[in-house]
């Protein structure tokens, strides 16, 4: 079966949340950014830059609100995926949701540690372009600061962390079977940056998106087994202690001919404009 492009959260979670009695986002396009397949459990501690976006008035309570992850790149701003933000995922207009906030410091989502933050205001890339998927990028503005130790630098275009064969990480609370078996707990895999023609073979351009290395980044494993998936949205891929991309969209999960295609942080710096 295969995924619809982007990975936000709804299918299976909705789903869930519908036979639990809770509010849904409406069925769309995008598809919830899961627990990261083949992956495994992590500390909150070890990786606090990666949050969880929420809203429990949208997706209930059973996973604390969570339907996207996000990166604190500076103690008030967090990056995350401009489609998690959409109509499609979230059911209602941005601007109806009560109760946007990011979760920091709590890896468990069923616990009680961390720190839950409301979001004061949020900016969405206005290149975003959700047919091809290009500039997958949005920032919120958090209403209280978070600790300087929760930020990750960004990667630069020169620092070489975008090159092929480059070990990388991926987090999320996502699916982790690529069947609806989402994670309550944050998860991480290893995979690798692809050279951009394994992503422009997979993604030609047809009703998952374009691949334009520009804006985006080709990661997965070249075998199959280890990626992000439904649920995983807006999460981080990091390789030697940077933030290379966040996780925007793919078709399936885990599977060895159709890698995940990251937002290229390096290439981010115009769009963000000032933002961060």
């Amino acid at each position: 079966m295969r995924r619809p492009s982007t990975r936000s959260l709804t299918g299976a979670l909705a789903l869930t949340a519908a036979m639990a009695g809770l509010p849904l986002a409406a069925p769309g396009t995008a598809a919830a950014d899961g627990v990261v397949i083949g992956g495994q459990t992590v500390k909150a501690a070890d990786s606090p830059w990666a949050v969880a976006v929420a809203s429990r008035d949208r997706f209930g309570g059973t996973r604390a609100g969570q339907f996207c992850g996000g990166v604190v790149v500076a103690p008030t701003k967090v990056v995350t995926a401009a489609h998690c933000l959409g109509r499609d995922v979230l059911g209602v207009p941005l601007n109806e949701v009560p109760d946007l906030k990011v979760i920091a410091g709590r890896g468990e989502l069923r616990g009680s540690g961390g720190r839950e933050v409301a979001v004061q205001k949020v900016w969405v890339n206005p290149s975003y372009d959700p047919v091809s998927n290009s500039g997958d990028v949005a920032v919120l503005t958090l209403a209280a600061a978070l600790p300087d130790a929760y930020v990750i630098r960004l990667a630069t275009a020169d620092g070489g962390l975008t090159d092929p064969g480059t070990g990388a990480t991926v987090y999320g609370w996502g699916d982790t079977t690529g069947g609806g078996a989402y994670a309550t707990s944050l998860r991480a895999t290893r995979v690798r940056v692809l050279p951009d023609a394994a992503c422009v073979r997979a993604y030609p351009g047809n009703l998952d998106g374009t691949y334009l290395p520009a804006t985006m980044l080709c990661a997965g494993d070249p075998e199959g087994g280890h990626d992000a998936c439904q649920g995983d949205s807006g999460g981080p891929l990091v390789a030697r202690g940077r933030l290379i991309g966040l996780v925007s969209w793919g078709s399936g999960c885990g599977q060895a001919e159709s890698p995940g295609v990251y937002t290229r942080v390096s290439a981010l710096e115009g769009a963000l404009g000032g933002q961060v």
